[in-house]
Order: C-alpha cells, then structure tokens, then sequence
C-alpha cells in the first residue's frame, strides 16, 4: 500500500478515535482499520468466518476471515492475536 493510502487510512482511523464517545457505540468497518498485527478481545462468535471483537483503544469491529481462516475454534472473551490486511484477517492465534 503506497504511503499517501496508508497516511489516509491511519487518518481516518484516528479521526474515529477522536469522535465523541457516543459516536464509538457503532461499529467502525473492518475496511477502516490499519494493516497490522493486533491483540484484541472476542466480544462474539458471528458465525466460522466471522468475529466481532474490542481492540485495545474500545473501539469494536466485526473481523471477516480471508481464505482458509476460520474462527470456529474461537469462543468469546477469546484474547486473540489477528493480522489485519485489507480489512480481513488472513491468520490469527489464540492466547
């Protein structure tokens, strides 16, 4: 991802972080989130390919699987490691 995309995604991600904390009780799209590596907490198991979960600054997102991922084996409360790469994760690790 070319540097001025990801300076625009990091934007809009911190621009979100700064909204009011009504605003944060909606979901932020998974699509808005930075590629990266994050710890985050399983707030529900949607279904095998999809999880809703809490990452560390409260913000809450629903984490669709990308290929042969699948989240099955995951339960809620779940602290679970995902790679986040065009809003969906390609691998992830249960602590």
């Amino acid at each position: 991802m070319p540097l001025m995309q990801k300076t625009l995604a990091l934007g809009a991600f911190l621009a979100v972080l700064a909204a009011p904390a009504a605003a944060l009780a909606d979901e932020l799209s998974s699509s808005l989130v930075p590629d990266g590596t994050y710890t985050v907490k399983v707030e529900r198991v949607d279904d095998a390919q999809h999880i809703t979960v809490r990452m560390d600054n409260g913000i809450e997102t629903t984490l669709p699987a990308k290929g042969a991922v699948n989240f099955s084996a995951v339960k809620a409360n779940d602290t679970v490691m995902v790679s986040i790469i065009g809003g969906k994760v390609p691998v992830f690790k249960v602590k």
